[in-house]
């Protein structure tokens, strides 16, 4: 079983996570893009706007829609640090860590593969 198993599992029975779904526009620009364009947007997106010890706005600092990352950052409960911290266990009020920064774009990662797949949460 994979590490993120659990976690998939969980987020498919909440009513709110799972109620998120790349729209066809979403899944035709990370079909332009690619797999590594889009991570490199994950990656930027994680560091400006989750990453700090106390990120500007949070709780609102994730749209709604407009890249396939935001959506999958709602799916995923990594679009708040209080969602992180509840979902994920990483605490509020420091900095994330590299080895953080890269399982939360491994959840987005996998939650955009999985989507472009035809799969549910």
């Amino acid at each position: 079983m994979d590490e993120l198993d659990s976690l998939f599992g969980r987020l498919s029975k909440s009513r709110f996570r799972s109620r998120f779904h790349l729209s066809a526009a979403d899944k035709a620009y990370a079909m332009q893009k690619g797999r590594a364009e889009i991570n490199d947007h994950v990656d930027g997106f994680i560091r400006q706007r989750l990453s700090p010890a106390d990120p500007a706005n949070d709780g609102k600092q994730t749209p709604m829609r407009g890249h396939p990352c935001f959506v999958a950052q709602h799916a995923t409960a990594t679009c708040c640090r209080g969602c992180l911290e509840k979902w994920h266990g990483i605490e509020k009020g420091r900095a994330l860590d590299e080895v953080e920064i890269a399982y939360v774009c491994r959840v987005i990662d996998r939650f955009i593969v999985s989507q472009m797949r035809g799969n549910a949460l």
